[in-house]
Formats: structure tokens, C-alpha cells, sequence
């Protein structure tokens, strides 16, 4: 499924974005961490099981982000994206 794999990519792109970004509080490195782990379980999921929550979590993550990582912020929006590409 192309929408799983472009997930897969951009979840690996974040992991990147996350080791080459400004430094981040220990606070947002592990809420990052923690949502990196949630897409890593969805991605393990059928459709069917899966639930829409994890969007209202990536949402309220790209806003926080946004006025000082807006590069993590825009990869989290295309995330956001392919989730709800997938029916997520």
C-alpha cells in the first residue's frame, strides 16, 4: 500500500529531522519519541483496527512545533496527511 510506505518514509524522516534539529527540551524529545513508537504500532495494525486518535496527536504535536522547529512541524503535517490518506 503506497500510503504505508510514504508513513514508513516520513516517520524516518522525523526520526532524522529529530537527531539533526536545534536541540530539543528533554519534554519534546520524549513527546516526539512517543509519537514516533504510536506510528510505529499503526503501521503494525490492520485498517480496521486502528484508531483515529493518533491525528488528533500528531495534530496537536505540528502545532507546538511550529514556532520553533517549523521543519518537524511541516514533516508532522505531511504525516497528518498520509493518515488520513490511509483512513486514519
Amino acid at each position: 500500500m503506497p500510503d504505508r510506505i510514504k508513513l514508513e518514509e516520513q516517520v524516518n524522516i522525523l526520526r532524522g529531522q529529530l537527531e539533526q534539529q536545534p536541540p530539543l527540551s528533554e519534554e519534546k524529545r520524549e513527546a516526539l519519541e512517543a509519537l514516533i513508537a504510536k506510528f510505529e504500532l499503526q503501521l503494525e495494525l490492520e485498517p480496521a483496527t486502528q484508531t483515529p486518535s493518533i491525528s488528533d496527536d500528531v495534530n496537536q504535536a505540528a502545532i507546538e512545533f511550529d514556532a520553533e522547529h517549523p521543519v518537524i512541524s511541516g514533516t508532522l503535517r505531511n504525516i497528518m496527511i498520509t493518515l488520513g490518506n490511509i483512513g486514519i
